[in-house]
This record gives C-alpha cells, structure tokens and sequence, in this order.
C-alpha cells in the first residue's frame, strides 16, 4: 500500500526537484501525485513500499537539516549585503508607482461609494 511521505503544496520548486533527485539517487520507489487542474488535489510524493519508509524518512530529516543551514547562510549573506528589501527603501526608489497605486485605490473607492449613493444599495 502506499504511503505519504513528502506534501508538496507550498514547496518552492527547487526544494522538490532536489528531493526528487534524491530518492532516484538512492533508489527508493516512489511517484508523485500533481494539484490537478483546478490546483484542489494533493500535490505529494508517495511510496510504493512501505519498507522504504524509515530510510526516506531519515533522507528527508537530514536534507531539510542542511538545506535550513543553507538557506539561513544565504539569508545572513543578503542581510550582511544590504540587498535584502525593505519598506522604506522601496517607496523611494519607486515613488511614482506608489502614488499611482494610491490613486488607482482611491478611484475605486470613489467609484464605489459614488454607486452606493446614487443606486440607494
């Protein structure tokens, strides 16, 4: 029968491919499930055989453990670099794009409340 092992919902692509190519790698049976058509189904990684649970499962923790390793490093070296994106900055360096999405949110309030007045909704 077969068994979960891996959700795939919310999982950046890279995370999945790397866990794909490391089950090929050591040679544990498995097949993937997609969100389907309309995104509502699970999208996973599923076992064939139940033997393998154990061995997968120990794959997973420690490719997890050091992609979490790798990732803070990443993070930390963006940080240290000043590249990572904050609030303030952004508005600045994107001003007219700022006031432009503000407008466009006040005409659509405007519009709205100009309907509702004139339609007594």
């Amino acid at each position: 029968m077969s068994t979960l092992l891996f959700s795939l919902r919310s999982v950046p692509e890279d995370e999945a491919e790397e866990i794909r190519e490391l089950l090929t790698h050591h040679s544990i049976n498995y097949y993937e499930t997609s969100a389907g058509n309309w995104g509502i189904s699970m999208p996973a990684l599923w076992l064939r055989n139940n033997d393998e649970l154990e061995t997968a499962q120990q794959l997973l923790h420690e490719y997890h453990y050091q992609r979490a390793t790798t990732q803070r490093e990443i993070y930390l070296q963006i940080k240290k670099e000043h590249k990572n994106k904050k609030p303030l900055p952004v508005l600045i360096k994107n001003t007219a794009r700022f006031f432009l999405y503000l407008a466009a949110i006040a005409f659509i309030f405007y519009v709205y409340i100009r309907m509702l007045f004139e339609f007594g909704l």
